[in-house]
């Protein structure tokens, strides 16, 4: 691995291990330093108010996203010059690296610019290993998911478990659908070609409920700490799920697409679960998918009667 010489690392603050080391120890707490700082910019510009702008139909961007995008990088740069990083703002900056993170600088943009508090920093590093010089052979080896409003850390290392400020986690032990809370998300633009209100009416009708928060990667978290039960969504793109994917499988959780086949970090379709009603929940989409046993919604004319 190539990075930044040593004396440099040794004076910056952020970096508690050299990142010379293939480890991810040596990347975890610089990690969680920087989402912690860019989380903490995020919150100057909640409290402050910010003028909201439009870039699409309902896509909401504001200054607070851009700023936080541009200090994870500059920090980034500085401590692992060599690492290539892909950012929901500025795309990828691709050096040729082994190393690559992913960022989203503010998940939860459209919350954020009207003042509901959740939303947080998403990062995580993969590395993709000699043997396999192809996205193929990558794997993430370390996450970071910070929400700022609640102080709440979420970190994991691949094969080491995941842990919310500092204490470990594991998913719930809920083992049947009609028990369980579930989350799911709907696009900010486009939704009129999204299915997902069919999907969200079926699972709520043989779920305990499903909660639509706004932040995929928190919601990932939260089936990692056992607050939810399961996690599905239509088209994520790799910042919104590198982090979130990786600290719910290191709980024990399962993330697969919607047939059940493996996830990819590039997959379109997120299905994360604490394993035990996941084939449950595989079976319902596939039903759903199938237009069979489904439930007709209830009609508005009827209720005003």
């Amino acid at each position: 691995m190539k990075s930044g010489s040593r004396g440099r690392e040794r004076r910056n603050p952020l970096n508690q291990m050299s990142s010379t080391q293939n480890n991810p120890e040596s990347f975890l707490p610089a990690m969680s330093a920087i989402a912690r700082e860019a989380g903490a910019l995020l919150m100057q510009f909640f409290h402050q108010g910010l003028k909201i702008e439009y870039k699409g139909d309902a896509d909401l961007v504001t200054a607070a996203d851009r700023a936080s995008e541009t200090l994870i990088r500059e920090r980034i740069s500085k401590q692992f010059p060599s690492h290539d990083v892909l950012g929901e703002e500025q795309g990828l900056n691709d050096k040729g690296s082994d190393y690559r993170w992913y960022v989203d600088p503010l998940d939860g943009t459209t919350n954020f610019a009207h003042g509901y508090p959740v939303f947080c920093v998403s990062m995580a590093l993969e590395h993709r290993a000699l043997e396999h010089r192809s996205d193929a052979g990558a794997r993430r080896v370390a996450g970071v998911v910070y929400d700022p409003t609640r102080d709440e850390l979420f970190t994991a290392e691949q094969g080491r478990g995941a842990h919310l400020n500092g204490k470990p986690i594991r998913v719930s032990k809920a083992s049947q659908l009609k028990e369980c809370l579930l989350a799911t998300g709907f696009p900010s633009q486009k939704r009129h070609k999204n299915p997902n209100i069919h999907f969200y009416h079926q699972i709520t009708l043989r779920s305990h409920g499903v909660r639509r928060a706004g932040s995929a990667a928190l919601d990932l978290c939260n089936v990692a700490s056992g607050r939810f039960d399961g996690f599905w969504e239509f088209n994520l793109n790799p910042w919104d799920t590198a982090a979130g994917v990786l600290i719910v499988e290191e709980t024990g959780g399962r993330v697969s697409r919607f047939d059940g086949s493996p996830f990819e970090i590039d997959s379109r379709e997120t299905l994360a679960s604490n394993g035990l009603v996941h084939d449950a929940l595989v079976r319902e989409f596939q039903e759903i998918f199938a237009g069979r046993g489904l439930d007709p919604l209830a009609d508005a004319r009827e209720y005003k009667r």
